[in-house]
């Protein structure tokens, strides 16, 4: 690669309006209603039923990090989050709301994660 490939390859990435973009596809013409099209809803139907009949599989990782808030190794994060949510909302109605639960909602978050780690990978397969 020359010093004028990479003069090329500068100037191409300080100037992104001079690349090409395709054009919009053009409009399919509209077919008057025909026998094609009633069967397409029926179809869709078909599919819909399908993916509601597959069960959605549910992520331990979230039922025991929910625990895990709730258990007696998290309550003191938990103490410090809840209080911190009540202050905020009085402040909040006061209409002087300076401060927020992140740092405190990290720590409880935080907590439950090791909490639940150990635990998961018994439940994974």
């Amino acid at each position: 690669m020359g010093i004028w490939d990479t003069i090329h390859d500068l100037v191409e990435a300080a100037t992104p309006w001079s690349t090409a973009e395709a054009e919009a596809p053009a409009e399919e013409p509209k077919e008057e209603a025909s026998e094609d099209s009633k069967e397409e809803p029926e179809e869709e139907e078909a599919e819909e039923e399908e993916e509601d009949d597959e069960e959605e599989i549910e992520d331990p990782k979230e039922k025991l990090e929910e625990e895990c808030k709730n258990s007696k190794q998290c309550a003191p994060a938990k103490h410090h989050f809840d209080e911190c949510v009540e202050r905020v909302t009085s402040a909040s109605d006061d209409g002087e709301a300076k401060e927020d639960c992140v740092e405190e909602f990290f720590h409880l978050a935080h907590c439950a994660s090791q909490c639940a780690a150990p635990k998961l990978w018994s439940v994974l397969k």
